[in-house]
This record gives structure tokens, sequence and C-alpha cells, in this order.
């Protein structure tokens, strides 16, 4: 691992826990700077604490939704890349959402090279 360099902060926001922890664990071990949260609110307040480089937000949620969240990290935390991801066979696509502002879009089950190699994408971006 590079010492040197910088490592890319990222956020996971998924209102399954479990999801967003682990993600987080596996995250850190491949040497990112992660840290999962299970509510937009809770992405919002850690936003305010930290600077991150990603966000890899879940669509759908209750209170604020991923689009929704999209939206306020765009305007308030415009250097914080945004990742979405959704649910096999919910696309935001198919459901005409607009998720246009996302560096990314992935379905679950997500494939964790995947997804590290779409952060470090985002992040250089």
């Amino acid at each position: 691992m590079m010492e040197w360099m910088e490592r890319i902060k990222v956020l996971l926001v998924d209102d399954e826990e479990e999801l967003s922890l682990v993600m987080a664990e596996r995250l850190q071990l491949r040497g990112f700077d992660a840290e999962g949260v299970t509510s937009g609110e809770q992405a919002l307040e850690r936003l305010l604490e930290k600077a991150f480089d990603v966000a890899v937000i879940d669509i759908k949620m209750p209170g604020i939704g991923g689009l929704d969240l999209m939206k306020e990290i765009q305007k308030k935390h415009p250097d914080t890349k945004v990742i979405l991801f959704t649910g096999h066979g919910s696309g935001a696509e198919e459901e005409g959402q607009d998720i246009e502002g996302a560096v990314d879009y992935l379905v679950k089950p997500v494939d964790i090279d995947d997804l590290t190699e779409k952060i470090r994408l985002a992040a250089e971006a």
C-alpha cells in the first residue's frame, strides 16, 4: 500500500445497516478511509464533520432518499463525488428517475472489486 498517498475518503449510505457497515469494513481492508451510515440525515451530519471524496448512496431509503441526498451533497459539498446504487431490478433509469450528477451507478449486489474501481475513478475525476 502506498502510505505517501492520501487515502480516499468514502462515505457509504444505505438503510441496510449490515450492508453499509460491512462494505465500509471491506473498503478499509483495501486501503480506503471508509465509513458507513444508515440514513441520508446521518450522511449530511457526517459531511458537516468531515470532507469525503466519494459518497456511495443507495437510491431507495426512508427519510431523505438517495436522489435528494445527492442533490443536497452537490449543493453543499460540491467536491464530493456521488456513486448511486440500488436493489436489483429497481434501476433508476427504468423508473425514469434523474440520476444526472452521479459519476456512476451500480446495481446490488455490488461487487467489491467493481466498487473499489469505480471509487478510485470517481476520486480522480
